[in-house]
């Protein structure tokens, strides 16, 4: 062990922890063994941490995002002119620049190479509420 201190949760996060624990003990014992069959994506009848990630990351990002999933929806269909599920670059150019926030080609590109997780070179609300809650809580997007 090194010299340093272990880093310690504060109860705010300890509490978010302890209700994503209590989400996955299914019958309400105490473990976690639905915890493995849910997050287990290679079958190997282990939890890595980045299948961890993936099943808590979610329930994270949820209770830390001020806006709920159906505000999420209304600003998304805003951007998602078109209603195909998407945003273009050419939709988000065009919100913005309504919004008074004109883009350059790369505040563009940027934003949507930050936002497009997937690489199709669009966000899907996924992405959307990904990118707006990040801004929300480091002004990345601001």
């Amino acid at each position: 062990m090194s010299g340093k201190d272990p880093v310690k949760l504060d109860d705010e996060q300890l509490a978010e922890l302890r209700e994503i624990f209590r989400s996955f003990d299914r019958n309400k014992d105490g473990s976690l063994q639905a915890l493995t069959q849910k997050a287990d994506k290679n079958s190997n009848g282990l939890v890595e941490f980045s299948e961890f990630v993936g099943l808590v990351e979610p329930d994270l990002i949820q209770a830390k995002c001020p806006y709920t999933e159906d505000q999420l929806k209304k600003i998304f269909s805003m951007f998602d002119r078109d209603g195909n599920g998407y945003i273009t670059p050419a939709e988000l150019a065009h919100s913005m620049a309504k919004l008074g926030h004109a883009l350059t080609a790369d505040e563009l590109t940027g934003m949507i190479k930050e936002a497009d997780t997937d690489g199709d070179g669009c966000i899907n609300f996924q992405e959307f509420a990904q990118a707006i809650t990040s801004a929300t809580l480091d002004n990345s997007w601001c």
